[in-house]
């Protein structure tokens, strides 16, 4: 008879001489079956492996870009009549004082404030009596207004050593248009307003229409003597309100003497303002909604829509640097409009002229995305 083929004796020693144990072996195994099982997972993964990999890898995109004018900013300026400092920079002087500042020419200094208030212009230049070079600016950026003055500066200091021995031929006069009592919450917070109803408006609808499918209350719905219009429109009735509870909250807050917020020329105007944001943001989230799946991807879905938004549309800091393809990106984004608007109403004196063209924007807006997501609208999965 043949010798039957002997087997590993599981308490035999390794081949260094020192005992396996069961337990040890078993262990090695679960970690080894375990981590493949889990690298599998996440590689078919699509929405992980764009969230871990790909999402950070856009926002350094995205902010190498809008930053990668910074260490060079430009301003746009309106010369105001004749200015001798200015109209004296000849040559290769003249060329540099081009490369940071874009300077147009104007015989009306009341609209070119006007333009300055309203962010069209980064500041003006005249020239007042006794050699004063007067430079108006709007407070609304800071980092802005304080190159132009230091590009000024530096022309009339460079101008007077060239008259050496001499009193100095130029003074520089500085002021901002608006109340030198404004503080920066003036312009923070219509940016930071705009990017809170956004945010609320998108998740509010995306989330809530995913999560009442998955959950068939919309088939529920759906078979009950419930209008297809009665359930829209209540749900735009809470986000409106929760949005105007946004506003409230944000202009008590910002109106105490801690921040100094002082609402100026027709404030009241980013009610409705709000009103029609939300709308239009609820009909993206709407859109989101109908794409996705689970409530995991309407969530991913929503967070590219809202934070890219956000940023190119200026709720955190100016996008005047941003390259012109960017900027043509950002003013078709509602919420470049809003914020833009909101900003006109609550800091810079603006009227009815400077939101109802947003608000009749927002609408349309709504109107086109809604109609999409009619298309792909589903009571069940």
């Amino acid at each position: 008879m043949s010798a039957e083929p002997a087997t590993a004796d599981p308490a035999a020693p390794a081949p260094g001489g020192t005992p396996r144990a069961p337990e040890e072996r078993e262990r090695v195994s679960a970690f080894v079956s375990l981590s493949r099982v889990m690298l599998v997972a996440f590689v078919r993964d699509r929405s992980a492996l764009f969230f871990v990999l790909l999402f950070p890898l856009m926002f350094l995109l995205l902010f190498g870009t809008l930053l990668k004018g910074a260490s060079s900013p430009h301003a746009k300026v309106e010369q105001v009549g004749a200015v001798r400092l200015l109209d004296s920079v000849r040559g290769e002087a003249r060329a540099g004082l081009e490369q940071v500042l874009t300077i147009t020419r104007g015989d009306d200094e009341a609209a070119a404030l006007e333009k300055v208030r309203k962010g069209d212009l980064d500041a003006l230049i005249k020239e007042g009596p006794d050699g004063k070079v007067v430079v108006r600016y709007s407070a609304a950026d800071q980092v802005r207004a304080g190159s132009v003055r230091g590009i000024v500066n530096s022309v009339v200091q460079q101008a007077n050593q060239a008259a050496s021995g001499k009193p100095p031929t130029f003074v520089l006069e500085s002021s901002q248009v608006e109340d030198e009592a404004l503080k920066p919450i003036q312009f923070l917070t219509p940016g930071l307003l705009g990017w809170a109803v956004a945010t609320g408006a998108v998740f509010s609808a995306s989330l809530t229409l995913v999560g009442w499918r998955r959950k068939k209350v919309l088939r529920r719905l759906r078979l009950a003597p419930v209008s297809a219009g009665s359930i829209i429109s209540s749900r735009v009735a809470v986000s409106v309100l929760t949005a105007l509870a946004q506003t409230a909250i944000f202009l008590v807050v910002a109106t105490t003497p801690f921040f100094g917020l002082k609402l100026t020329g027709d404030w009241w105007l980013v009610i409705p303002l709000v009103v029609c944001a939300t709308i239009a943001f609820m009909s993206i989230g709407l859109l989101a909604g109908s794409i996705a799946r689970t409530e995991e991807a309407a969530n991913g879905l929503s967070q590219i829509i809202v934070l890219p938004m956000s940023f190119l549309s200026g709720s955190f800091f100016p996008t005047d640097d941003m390259p012109g393809w960017l900027k043509a990106i950002s003013e078709a984004l509602p919420l470049r409009h809003l914020v833009t608007s909101a900003q006109s109403v609550l800091s810079r004196g603006g009227g009815v002229m400077d939101a109802l063209p947003t608000m009749g924007g927002l609408l349309l807006f709504a109107a086109v995305l809604t109609g999409i997501s009619w298309k792909l609208f589903r009571w069940e999965d």
